[in-house]
């Protein structure tokens, strides 16, 4: 790996972000080292999509690809997606049911643990070839990653000294990821996947930046489903690495504090106003939670969609954003069609989300043309604490503080 020493970033510094970490090749690698590769929790899956024996799942942690497997006893095993004896991967499925996996080049096979079960030609053919005598099939095992799941969500960790899933969530994040993920069965109702030509940070960033959702998209304030006058915060957990933003949806109608928007449609209407129609299912009032779980995880409730986001970085520069829509499994049938209607909203060709997947490339394009500039992060001060409200971007500095640390920037 480079050096990276290059990059002008003043110590304690959280309101500048210089644009080489979105362009520069060896920052993406350290970034894959230390955070996705280091001592951090990855969503990786659910555990409905792993409902029967020897069912299993192919993700990826930051640019690894890794096999999520679930055996006969009902456990749950992780393990990189690479032969132990030429790399290749040895499951290119997303998902389905095997109990064991062929590696197609020389078809050694390995068990939904990971472990080396059998090598062709192990003894050799008519007393030629073969492994030599210490060879070990125990010491060929693909290797492992630590495994935790909460409320039928998986998480996994290439580090086996990192801390326990709840206290990596922290109090505040994990009582609203307990809100959606309260024990029901959750019901995957489907799946989509983008592939966007921008840094993987600028997805996290921008679910932590409510400042722009009140001014690019034009659906979410018209129709008060996001705005700067609504009631709302913004919450982080003590290092800063997660973050929740909060809001209760509003009237359509123009208020003196948002008046000079101008994008803002008063006058629009919908053909079909049952996208627009929540029903209250949590115990608070909150209508839009954004929750963002480092490295790798958005959770989305807004109105009554629900949906998992998981960043899959592909290099400095682009990056694949999975989708998994889902539901509770006691859901009635009209339930059901409100959350795929509402999906509308936000997906990838969402009326919603669309906007963010184009700034985001066109921010790439920016910070690529002018690597040795920097961006600014000052609405609302230098601070890095909880706000009352989301006319800010503390949640952003808060995010650099704590990347900083772990970068050793």
């Amino acid at each position: 790996m480079g050096e990276i020493s290059s990059i002008n970033w003043p110590a304690g510094d959280f309101t500048r972000v210089p644009y080489r970490l979105y362009t520069d090749a060896d920052v993406f690698e350290r970034e894959m080292e230390r955070i996705f590769q280091g001592s951090t929790w990855a969503y990786v899956g659910l555990e409905s999509e792993l409902a029967e024996t020897w069912d299993y799942l192919t993700t990826q942690i930051g640019n690894r690809s890794v096999v999520v497997t679930r055996d006969d006893k009902g456990e749950l095993h992780a393990f990189a997606n690479r032969c132990a004896h030429r790399g290749v991967k040895v499951c290119r499925q997303q998902r389905g049911n095997s109990r064991f996996f062929i590696c197609p080049y020389h078809q050694w096979s390995y068990d939904a643990e990971g472990r080396l079960r059998g090598v062709p030609f192990i003894k050799g053919v008519g007393g030629k070839g073969g492994m030599p005598d210490d060879f070990s099939q125990d010491d060929n095992a693909l290797p492992r990653l630590k495994v935790a799941a909460r409320n039928g969500v998986i998480f996994a960790s290439f580090s086996e000294d990192v801390e326990d899933l709840e206290d990596y969530l922290g109090e505040t994040n994990l009582q609203y990821f307990d809100r959606v993920f309260d024990g029901r069965g959750l019901k995957v109702l489907g799946y989509s996947r983008q592939l966007i030509p921008g840094n993987w940070k600028l997805m996290f960033e921008n679910i932590k930046d409510p400042y722009h959702a009140s001014l690019l998209h034009v659906f979410l304030v018209t129709f008060g489903l996001f705005r700067a006058d609504q009631e709302s915060r913004v919450a982080m957990d003590d290092t800063g690495r997660h973050a929740l933003l909060i809001s209760r949806k509003s009237e359509q109608k123009v208020s003196a504090s948002i008046s000079d928007i101008k994008n803002l449609k008063e006058d629009l209407v919908l053909a079909d106003p049952r996208l627009l129609d929540p029903v209250k299912e949590f115990p608070d009032d909150a209508t839009v939670v954004m929750q963002t779980i480092w490295p790798n995880l958005i959770v989305q409730q807004q109105s009554n969609t629900l949906a998992l986001r998981q960043i899959r970085p592909r290099n400095a520069g682009s990056f694949e954003l999975h989708w998994t829509f889902f539901g509770y499994e006691d859901d009635s049938d009209e339930m059901q069609t409100r959350r795929l209607r509402q999906a509308n909203l936000m997906s990838s060709a969402g009326f919603v989300s669309a906007d963010d997947s184009e700034v985001i490339k066109m921010a790439q394009d920016g910070v690529r043309q002018y690597a040795d500039d920097a961006g600014l992060l000052l609405l609302d001060g230098r601070g890095t604490k909880d706000t009352p409200h989301m006319v800010t971007e503390v949640a952003l500095r808060a995010f650099y503080k704590h990347y900083r640390k772990v970068m050793g920037l």
